[in-house]
C-alpha cells in the first residue's frame, strides 16, 4: 500500500511540473530551450564519437550483432516489471497480464532474458513507461529537452523516467544485484547502439542539422508510441497531388 500511495503522491507531483511549460503559439516545436539543447546535443554527438568512434555500421559494427542482440534482450527484460506496474497505473489490464508471462518465459527459458523464446510463441512486449502513465493521466508534453548522454526526451518524459527509476521493483534487490541490474541496463544501451547504428549515425554524422532531424524524429517516434495522431510532414511528397 505504502508503494501504492507513492505512486499516485508522485504522480500528481509530475501533473503540475509537466504543466509548466506551455508551446508557444503557432510554434512548430515546443523548443524554448533550443539554444541550450542544441549545445547539449553537440556534447552528446562528440561523446558518441568518443565512445562509438566513426562507425561504418555496415563495414564495422560496433558489437556483433548476435552479442548486440543478447545485451538488448536482457535490458528489455528488465523493464517488463515496470511495464507491467504502468499498464495497470493506465489501467490496461491485458498488456499487464502478457508482459509479466513475457517476463516469465524470458527469464526463464531465455536465461535471464539474453534470449527471447517469449516473442517465438506469440508473446510480444507492450513496452510502455511513467511518461505514458502520465499522459493517460492527462499530463501534458510539455518542452522538448536534450539531457546529458541520456538525450532527446520532453518535461514529461524526464519526469516520468526518473519515477521508472525510483520505483523499478527491481531496485529493491539486495546491493550486488542492483550493481548486475545496472550493468545490464547499460549493456543494453550500447547494444541498442550497436544494432540501430545504420539509422543512428546517417542523423548525427550526415545530416545538414543533426539537432532538427533528431528532434522531428524522436518527436513523431513518441508521439506514434502513444497513439497521437498528427500530420506527418514527407520532403517527397508532391504538393499538388499529382
Amino acid at each position: 500500500m505504502a508503494n501504492l500511495a507513492r505512486f499516485f503522491v508522485l504522480g500528481g507531483f509530475c501533473l503540475a511540473i509537466s504543466a509548466c511549460s506551455r508551446p508557444v503559439p503557432g510554434a512548430e516545436f515546443n523548443d524554448p530551450y533550443e539554444e541550450a539543447n542544441r549545445a547539449v546535443h553537440a556534447d552528446n554527438v562528440k561523446l558518441d564519437s568518443l565512445v562509438f568512434g566513426s562507425v561504418h555500421p555496415r563495414e564495422h559494427p560496433i558489437l556483433p550483432k548476435p552479442i548486440a542482440q543478447s545485451l538488448s534482450n536482457a535490458a528489455a527484460n528488465l523493464g517488463m516489471p515496470g511495464a507491467v506496474i504502468n499498464s495497470v497505473l493506465q489501467f490496461r489490464p491485458g498488456p499487464a497480464l502478457q508482459n509479466t508471462l513475457r517476463f516469465a518465459v524470458n527469464s526463464t527459458i531465455g536465461l535471464a532474458g539474453l534470449f527471447d523464446p517469449a516473442s517465438s510463441i506469440g508473446i510480444y512486449a507492450e513496452d510502455t513507461d511513467f511518461g505514458e502513465t502520465l499522459h493517460v493521466w492527462g499530463a501534458p508534453e510539455g518542452a522538448f529537452i536534450v539531457v546529458p548522454v541520456m538525450g532527446p526526451t520532453t518535461e514529461r518524459d524526464l519526469v516520468g523516467s526518473v519515477v521508472d527509476l525510483a520505483l523499478d521493483p527491481l531496485g529493491a534487490v539486495g546491493r550486488p544485484e542492483s550493481y548486475y541490474i545496472g550493468a545490464s541496463r547499460v549493456g543494453g544501451k550500447v547494444g541498442d547502439r550497436s544494432l540501430y547504428s545504420d539509422l543512428i549515425d546517417p542523423i548525427l554524422y550526415e545530416s545538414a542539422d543533426s539537432y532538427a532531424q533528431m528532434r522531428l524524429l524522436y518527436l513523431q517516434n513518441r508521439h506514434h508510441q502513444l497513439g497521437i495522431e498528427e500530420d506527418v510532414f514527407d520532403p517527397y511528397e508532391d504538393p499538388y497531388g499529382q
